[in-house]
């Protein structure tokens, strides 16, 4: 007899108090066993999807079967919409670690088309490597990273400048409802550079990026540029011609590719253009590494450096000259790297003026990063 048929022959007051024991829930199971294997798959919906898994072969399964075709036909509605989990936006009770506020997160070289004025008047289409980020309360779970992203687009059929960049800024700080944010833009800026002697000429790319910074409502717009050089040891270049007059031996000083990274705040005012910031570089270091080369363009290169040898501290005081005489120039930085073929590590140096770029210490990779592939 089951405790169904039981409870016919008894009280009210008993059936409340005489809970199910095992017998009867395997009494129960059987029959519901029973039952299911023989209804349609929309009886066994209607009454409960999980009795599914009680039918032999589908325990671990999840029932009424997944679709397994992409639904190509379904539109995304604003009622849908709202049901989305949205873990990143979730309440503080989620968040992992130590609730610290975090004073940069966002993404890194994101890649789209976007056009810059030339400083003839033109107009040049390059591609950006996009890296943006906002700070996060210590109390926020997290951010929407694709809102960065879409604030950029909405800007980016627009010829690109610094006040461009201000207003993406601006876009994401709003939508993301962040007090400090930061965009990065790196470009490969090509400038056609006539060869030495030849006549020739060919493209010399330079790494350029532009960054904006807002804290605390105030932006400051900072210009980056990677400018390869070649480097002949003033010390190398004596000693070899000590051999060659007091020994009759020939020999050569040792010269290296250099790359020099120049960081400077722009002023208000006057454009500074990427042009301009190259000619500067030039202007300290003239031993630009060259394009196109012919016999004629190497032996005068050879004499560009003997006439222009430099230690790395050279070359950050020279740069540093050419930025401190420029007015559209605020606080800066210069790094340079000599990448010696003397020895097996390379010379550096670094020369900062203004708190921008002021730092107690430094990223273990910084002077790594000060590499010219080719």
């Amino acid at each position: 007899m089951t405790k169904a048929t039981r409870d016919l022959h008894r009280p009210a007051a008993a059936v409340q108090s005489d809970a199910p024991d095992r017998a009867d829930a395997a009494a129960a199971l059987r029959l519901l066993r029973e039952w299911a294997a023989t209804a349609s798959p929309e009886e066994v919906a209607t009454l409960d999807p999980l009795v599914g898994r009680l039918l032999p072969g589908q325990e671990l399964s999840n029932y009424p079967a997944l679709g397994r075709a992409y639904p190509e036909d379904f539109v995304v509605d604003d009622d849908y919409r709202a049901l989305l989990p949205d873990l990143q936006n979730g309440p503080s009770s989620l968040i992992r670690g130590a609730a610290r506020p975090i004073q940069h997160v966002g993404i890194s070289n994101f890649r789209l088309p976007i056009k810059f004025h030339t400083r003839d008047g033109g107009d040049l289409a390059l591609e950006a490597s996009v890296t943006g980020t906002v700070s996060l309360e210590a109390e926020k779970k997290g951010i929407n990273m694709s809102r960065i992203m879409r604030s950029f687009y909405r800007h980016a059929d627009k010829t690109f400048s610094f006040e461009v960049i201000e207003a993406a800024l601006a876009d994401y700080i709003a939508d993301l409802k962040s007090f400090d944010a930061r965009i990065q833009m790196r470009v490969r800026f090509p400038m056609l550079r006539p060869s030495l002697r030849s006549g020739l000429a060919g493209y010399q790319y330079y790494d350029l990026t532009l960054e904006l910074v807002e804290q605390a409502g105030v932006a400051k717009k900072i210009l980056h540029l990677d400018y390869v050089y070649s480097s002949t040891c003033p010390c190398s270049l004596e000693l070899s011609e000590h051999a060659r007059q007091y020994r009759g031996q020939l020999a050569t000083p040792h010269s290296q590719r250099s790359v020099a990274r120049l960081s400077v705040v722009t002023n208000p005012g006057p454009v500074l253009w990427f042009e301009d910031l190259v000619e500067m570089a030039r202007a300290a270091v003239p031993t630009e590494t060259q394009v196109m080369v012919k016999r004629e363009d190497e032996q005068a290169f050879a004499e560009l450096n003997a006439a222009n040898p430099i230690f790395v501290e050279d070359a950050a005081r020279l740069f540093a000259e050419q930025l401190m005489a420029d007015p559209r120039i605020g606080d800066f930085r210069v790094m340079a790297s000599h990448q010696e073929s003397l020895h097996s590590h390379d010379a550096v140096s670094m020369l900062t003026e203004g708190p921008t770029f002021a730092s107690e210490s430094l990223d273990p990779q910084l002077f790594a990063s000060l590499l010219h592939a080719g």
